[in-house]
C-alpha cells in the first residue's frame, strides 16, 4: 500500500477553520483530528467527500461546553491517503475509526454522524457500546443490500466511476441550498491536489452495498440489528432537501428505541450537506438534546 500526504500549505488560511491540527498514528497511516474545548466528548464524523471542515460552524458553539473532536477519515482532509482505490474498504474505514476511538481512549461519547460517517460510526458505536452514550444521526444510511439505491444515488455513483473530473467543491455546492463562496470551495478542494489524492473519495460511492453478497453487507446488517437494541438517547435530524437520503430518517426513528423518545426535528431549507446550510442551528438542537 502506497500512502501519500497532502501538503500542509494546502490548508493555510481556510475560512472559519482556525483549529490546531492534531494527529494520531494508526498503523501505516496518520489520522488528523480537531480537538477543541473541554468536558464530555462530542465526536463529529463526516462522510463523502468532505472532511472536518464541514463542521467548522458547529465546532465553536459545541466546544463552549464540550470537548469536540472531529477526525478526518483516511483518504480525506489532512489525514493520510492511500494511492490506490483498491486499498479502501468499509472494513478498513471501520477498523481505523475504531482504532482512533481506542487510541484517544474516548468514553461517554456523543457521536454525531453524517453520510458515510453513519455506516462507519454506528458500527463502531454498536460494537463498543460501553464507550458511547448518545447518537445523533444527520442525513445518513445503512446499506444492507435489501433494496436498490434510488436514481439520484445511481447517477452519483456512475459519475464517481466514469467521470474524468471529480471537482469536490462543485459537488458540495450541488448538494447544498446555500451559495458557497470561492474560499469555502477552496476548503473542500484543499485535501485533493491531484487525481491520485482523490482515490478514496472516488471509491466511496462504489462501496455502497446494493447486493446481498456485497462484502460489507454482514457488518451493515449486524449494525442494523444492534440499533434495534439501542435504548440510549438518539436524535435523528435530517434535512428536507436531500435528494439522495431523504426519507431515511423515518426508518431510523422507527428502528432505534432511543430515538422514539426524542422530538422529530427536520432541518428546513437544507440540502444533503446540511451542516453547510444550517450548521449553527443544528448545533443548537444538539445542545438542547444534550441538556
Amino acid at each position: 500500500m502506497t500512502v501519500i500526504r497532502t501538503p500542509d500549505s494546502r490548508f493555510a488560511n481556510l475560512p472559519d477553520y482556525p483549529f490546531t491540527p492534531n494527529y494520531v498514528q494508526l498503523g501505516d497511516t496518520r489520522m488528523h483530528y480537531v480537538d477543541e474545548g473541554a468536558g464530555p466528548v462530542v465526536l463529529l464524523l463526516h462522510g463523502e467527500p468532505t472532511w472536518s471542515f464541514l463542521y467548522r460552524h458547529m465546532i465553536p458553539p459545541l466546544s463552549a461546553g464540550y470537548r469536540v473532536v472531529a477526525p478526518d477519515l483516511i483518504g480525506f482532509g489532512r489525514s493520510d491517503k492511500y494511492a490506490a482505490g483498491s486499498d479502501y474498504s468499509y472494513e478498513m474505514h471501520s477498523a481505523k475509526f475504531g482504532a482512533y476511538v481506542q487510541a484517544l481512549d474516548l468514553n461517554d461519547v456523543i457521536l454525531v454522524v453524517h453520510d458515510w460517517g453513519g455506516p462507519i460510526g454506528l458500527r463502531v458505536a454498536t460494537e463498543m457500546p460501553q464507550r458511547f452514550a448518545r447518537l445523533v444521526l444527520l442525513n445518513t444510511f445503512l446499506s444492507t443490500g435489501q433494496a436498490p439505491p434510488n436514481l439520484a444515488f445511481r447517477a452519483w455513483r456512475a459519475f464517481a466511476r466514469y467521470s474524468p473530473f471529480f471537482p469536490v467543491g462543485v459537488l458540495i455546492q450541488a448538494m447544498t441550498v446555500s451559495w458557497l463562496p470561492g474560499d469555502v470551495l477552496r476548503g473542500y478542494h484543499a485535501p485533493f491536489p491531484d487525481r491520485i489524492s482523490k482515490a478514496g473519495a472516488r471509491i466511496f460511492p462504489l462501496l455502497v452495498s446494493d447486493r446481498k453478497n456485497d462484502p460489507a453487507v454482514p457488518a451493515m446488517r449486524a449494525t442494523f440489528r444492534a440499533l434495534r437494541r439501542w435504548h440510549k438517547p438518539a436524535l435523528v435530524m435530517f434535512s428536507d432537501k436531500d435528494p439522495i437520503l431523504g426519507g431515511l430518517d423515518l426508518i431510523f426513528r422507527r428502528l432505534i428505541p432511543g430515538a422514539q423518545e426524542q422530538p422529530e426535528i427536520t432541518i428546513a431549507n437544507a440540502g444533503h450537506f446540511l451542516q453547510e446550510d444550517r450548521g449553527e442551528e443544528i448545533a443548537g438542537h444538539i445542545l438542547a438534546f444534550l441538556a
